[in-house]
């Protein structure tokens, strides 16, 4: 048998993907599912059939990417603003059900290490990253580590008095509900009613239609706003993009961000501060979840 290889389980909002995956982060299969929101038990029980979708002798180890507060000497699931999880230990229950190490991590700082490792971010040292999906994500890589701590970049406030956030979040004004892919939904909703969403919002931007550009450049320009603030906190050498939303809207939104980012980032941020797009894509997650895998099968959880 030739080296043992993992299931990567990326948990988001609206689907659940998994995948089999080597240490070299290729994808040799994969598994998708929507996410159960109903109960914590049916969420739970779509994450034990994503894993036994793909489960098999090669298989040496699980690791979980999941949009979540976790508690980092336990790995106990404490609070998720997305799906109905509360202070549950997934990985007592996954070691339990099929007796092979776990290991577990924000699905955001999965993206955040695989991007550093096997994407835009190898070679740096310092890096923060955000995800544009169902909800904003992030995670940081600060003097050549992954910071394990609570990351929620998707909760900075860039608006006072902003809106309310989405989930179980209580807050106004966060990035999350004005720079994710549910924030363009609401504004392709206020356009043009209530069959619009962010692919057509993105769509008639590329088409040059006035006012979905304009709704791209403002949520742009809280992106920008966000990343200025990590700049001044953190001086990362690279910001990575990613998520679905981000991936799909691209230069559209990158290019008001950086507009943004380098008028109120301090110098020398303002000029050297780079905003990429994610090199792994929608699977980034994924692949992080499989690098969290792997370092439980090495012995680290």
């Amino acid at each position: 048998m030739g080296a043992p290889l993992v299931i990567g389980v990326d948990v988001g909002g609206t689907k659940i993907l998994s995948g089999v995956v080597d240490r070299e982060g290729e994808v040799l299969s994969r598994h998708k599912i929507e996410s159960p929101g109903s109960s914590e038990e049916d969420v739970l029980e779509a994450l034990d059939a994503a894993v036994e979708t793909l489960l098999d002798d090669r298989i040496g180890a699980i690791g979980f990417g999941i949009p979540a507060n976790l508690d980092r000497i336990t790995g106990r699931v404490l609070s998720a603003t997305n799906l109905p999880f509360d202070d549950f230990d997934l990985v007592a229950h996954a070691r339990a059900r099929f007796g092979l190490p776990v290991g577990i991590e924000n699905d955001a700082n999965a993206a955040t290490l695989a991007e550093w490792k096997l994407g835009a971010g190898r070679g740096t040292s310092n890096l923060s990253m955000l995800t544009l999906g169902t909800g904003v994500g992030g995670g940081l890589v600060l003097d050549n580590r992954l910071y394990r701590g609570w990351a929620e970049i998707g909760h900075m406030v860039v608006l006072a008095h902003g809106p309310l956030c989405q989930g179980h979040c209580h807050g106004r004004g966060h990035l999350e509900a004005l720079a994710s892919g549910t924030a363009a939904d609401r504004a392709a909703r206020e356009l043009w009613g209530p069959d619009a969403d962010a692919q057509v919002l993105v769509e008639r931007a590329r088409a040059g239609d006035e006012d979905a550009r304009a709704r791209v450049v403002e949520i742009g320009g809280f992106l920008g706003a966000a990343i200025a603030s990590l700049a001044n906190l953190f001086d990362p050498e690279l910001v990575v993009v990613g998520g679905g939303f981000g991936e799909a809207a691209g230069e559209l939104v990158l290019s008001p961000a950086r507009e943004i980012a380098r008028r109120d980032a301090l110098a020398p941020a303002d000029e050297t501060i780079r905003i990429v797009l994610a090199e792994l894509g929608t699977e980034a997650g994924l692949i992080g979840a499989a690098l969290v895998g792997f370092e439980a099968l090495d012995g680290a959880w």
